[in-house]
């Protein structure tokens, strides 16, 4: 495989700007709540990186009195909190409790914990500002479609779900912008340091050669006949139909990948429906009841579940948690690196461009990257070969994972710059040993980054200056 991104870019990091979004709020809370990828369901995200350690916050630091005027809690770094956004976090923190099905902490215990939060994100944004770390609207827009495309609603609709929650879209694009200033802080101090040796990589291979070898993995590929809410019974028989003419073909002998882009609703449908290789207690019961029976290979349902039938194929089932079977990509891109000459809006527009010559038939993609391209692919005309799932950093992977063969996506940013990708082809492949190796070596790397976030949002919290204002009597 052709390795002509950076390193970095071939590492899997916490998905851009979406799943700490848990911090600002559940938006599952409410009936018509807004799911993130660290909800729970089909297509679970990555944790994000564990907390760092709280410190002893005053009690008489927060005032969960009403009050009419607003004071001052703590400053940190010269720069004040307030009761009010203590007040809004911890409200979204119970709102978050409340969702998970938990039981409530005491009420002073939570607002130690949200005024501890603000605190590390003050800090963590002072010195995001101080290196010149800004996003610009373009980041935030993709941002907020990409929540909206994995909760599979419409932006305005999204909107309309969270504002239903006391969520303003001013609100959310702001959470947004500091989230992705975050991750770029913590991209550049915490995630381009750590490395894996092949020590490690051999060790973590031995740790799984002695553990609990009845844990069954299973990588299935999942079409969705959607059902939607309110259907009449005649509706129903129309969408159980269509999963079934879906089922008959697969069975018998269909290409699963083009079925599913023939008849699923679901939103991985643009990447073979592949659900990925995860422990069985990861996926829904009812996928695991229907497929329990099936060798791989076959096919189960359709089943009926809230969302509508689905139609499932197992791919792979192991019991050693390495996936031996993958769906691979092969894709091309456009590179342009962001700089004070070059604003990611300008970029954008630029590569824009390029993608209406090549619709129109008025440019090759291939010449394209090999003159513009700022990447190491740009003599290969942008190509990147064959590359297995979590090869590339999320936002540029969620993109390529929802274009069809041949397709050209919208401009993208990522932590590199601003991306043009054509997907070229898509193949279902046997992983060789040295790419089992790399995988290992990616999840060996996200745990380093975890712990070394951890280690390194302490120290920043230490070396801030805080001071805790009482409460005016």
């Amino acid at each position: 495989m052709t390795n002509a991104l950076p390193n970095t870019m071939k590492s899997r990091t916490l998905a851009i700007g979406l799943v700490c979004l848990a911090s600002l709020v559940s938006l599952g809370a409410g009936a018509q709540g807004v799911r993130t990828p660290g909800a729970a369901g089909v297509g679970v995200g990555r944790k994000p990186p564990p907390a760092a350690p709280v410190p002893q916050v005053p009690a008489a630091s927060v005032s969960l009195a009403p009050r009419q005027a607003d004071f001052i809690v703590a400053v940190v770094n010269s720069e004040p909190v307030t009761n009010h956004e203590v007040r809004q976090r911890l409200a979204r923190l119970q709102r978050q409790v409340a969702s998970q099905g938990g039981t409530q902490p005491p009420q002073e215990l939570l607002a130690r914990e949200a005024l501890e939060q603000i605190i590390l994100e003050r800090a963590q944004l002072q010195l995001a500002r101080e290196a010149g770390i800004t996003v610009d609207d373009l980041a935030v827009n993709q941002a907020e479609q990409s929540v909206a495309r994995q909760n599979e609603v419409s932006v305005p609709e999204m909107h309309r779900r969270l504002a239903a929650d006391g969520i303003s879209q001013e609100q959310f694009r702001l959470e947004l912008r500091r989230q992705l200033t975050q991750q770029r802080l913590r991209e550049r101090e915490v995630d381009a340091r750590v490395r894996v040796s092949d020590h490690e990589i051999d060790q973590s291979l031995r740790e799984q050669g002695v553990a609990d070898q009845a844990q069954v993995d299973l990588n299935l590929g999942h079409i969705l006949v959607a059902v939607p809410e309110g259907a009449t019974p005649a509706q129903v028989a129309e969408r159980q139909a269509r999963a079934q003419a879906a089922a008959d073909k697969a069975r018998a002998g269909g290409d699963f990948a083009a079925l599913v882009r023939e008849f699923s609703d679901a939103a991985d449908a643009g990447a073979g429906g592949l659900m990925g290789l995860r422990p069985a207690d990861r996926y829904p019961e009812l996928f695991v009841q229907a497929t329990q029976a099936v060798p791989v290979g076959g096919i189960a349902g359709p089943v009926r579940s809230g969302a509508g039938f689905h139609v499932l194929k197992v791919v792979d089932k192991t019991r050693s948690g390495m996936p031996t079977t993958v769906m691979q990509s092969h894709a091309r891109h456009i590179l342009l690196r962001t700089s004070a000459q070059l604003s990611e809006t300008a970029a954008a527009e630029r590569l824009a461009e390029y993608r209406r010559r090549v619709q129109t038939g008025k440019a090759d993609f291939a010449e394209l990257a090999k003159e513009h391209s700022q990447d190491g692919s740009a003599k290969q005309g942008g190509d990147l070969g064959w590359s297995n799932p979590g090869s590339y950093v999320p936002e540029f992977e969620e993109v390529m994972n929802g274009l069809k063969p041949g397709e050209i996506s919208a401009p993208l940013v990522s932590r590199f710059g601003v991306h043009l990708i054509q997907l070229i082809e898509r193949r279902e492949t046997k992983l060789n040993p040295r790419e089992q190796r790399e995988i290992v070596r990616q999840v060996v790397r996200q745990k380093k980054i975890e712990e070394a976030y951890a280690v390194w949002a302490q120290e920043l919290r230490g070396r801030a200056y805080v001071e805790y204002r009482d409460p005016p009597q």
